[in-house]
């Protein structure tokens, strides 16, 4: 099987694209892909807890708290204790970080308009049932079964 018609291959390779065409744009406003992720999962109102934006984004937990670290320092977030749980922290948008998670939403919907243009609908529902089958398949643990024989390497 060539690289180019297994599944993986072409899943990295767009969002390989996408992440491009995102820190591209977003260089303009010195925003990363991964940071327009985050500003985006944080409720621009109500704040988010800390402890939910990284499984939200796929991201590791110690590499999202260097994020929010350096978010801070940037003047893009603010943190509190959540009101509900003093154990908690809260993330807020600064005025600053509103404004960049406005233009990273702005960014994501014109690439989602763009897309929604040029595939037919049924398509999409083809490609979210893909997805969404590919994920299932990934958290019920795909590989338990498999049992690798291979010969001793000298």
């Amino acid at each position: 099987m060539k690289r180019e018609e297994t599944i993986d291959f072409n899943i990295k390779v767009v969002w390989h694209a996408i992440s491009r065409m995102y820190n591209q744009e977003g260089q303009k406003e010195r925003i990363t892909a991964t940071l327009g992720f985050v500003l985006l999962n944080i409720n621009p109102k109500t704040g988010t807890r800390a402890t939910k934006i990284a499984p939200v984004i796929g991201m590791e937990t110690t590499s999202l708290s260097r994020m929010l670290k350096t978010m801070e320092s940037d003047g893009l977030i603010y943190r509190r204790p959540d009101p509900e749980d003093g154990r908690a922290v809260r993330v807020f948008l600064t005025k600053e970080g509103k404004r960049k998670r406005e233009i990273s939403k702005k960014t994501v919907l014109h690439f989602n308009t763009k897309v929604l243009e040029n595939v037919p609908q049924e398509k999409l529902n083809t490609f979210y049932e893909v997805v969404n089958t590919v994920k299932s398949l990934i958290e019920s643990n795909i590989f338990e079964e498999l049992h690798y024989e291979t010969e001793p390497v000298n």
